[in-house]
């Protein structure tokens, strides 16, 4: 009679720990979130924070930055769109809108070399 070798154990809930990223790893998706942040608003932010937050400091570093700024950013579209009837919000949103870009693409660069940025002007919600 034969017998059949027991399951394998599974991991415990989360999994095991993930290995670190490499440096050029964590510098393609520091700049991904950047740039996502261009299209996409916060939720790129959001899903690099929660996704890779532990897998190196460098995009860690990049993601809890990019959260807060497109946070604070939402926060700027948002009383620019209350305020849109006394027409001072169409200029609030502008220049969130100018703000966004222009800083966007300036981290982006800064991750893609691999230099540590933070964003002017944002609330820091994530630490």
């Amino acid at each position: 009679m034969t017998t059949n070798p027991p399951p394998p154990q599974q991991p415990p809930y989360g999994g095991p720990a993930q290995q670190p990223m490499s440096p050029s790893d964590e510098k393609l998706w520091a700049t991904l979130i950047q740039v996502g942040g261009l299209l996409f608003n916060f939720i790129p932010a959001l899903i690099g924070y929660l996704v890779l937050k532990d897998r190196g400091p460098f995009v860690r570093h990049y993601s809890v930055t990019a959260l807060n700024f497109q946070l604070t950013l939402l926060i700027a579209f948002v009383v620019g769109a209350i305020t849109s009837v006394l027409l001072i919000g169409i200029f609030i949103m502008l220049a969130a809108y100018v703000v966004n870009i222009v800083f966007s693409i300036i981290a982006a660069v800064k991750a893609n070399k691999g230099e540590w940025y933070t964003y002017p002007m944002s609330i820091p919600f994530v630490k």
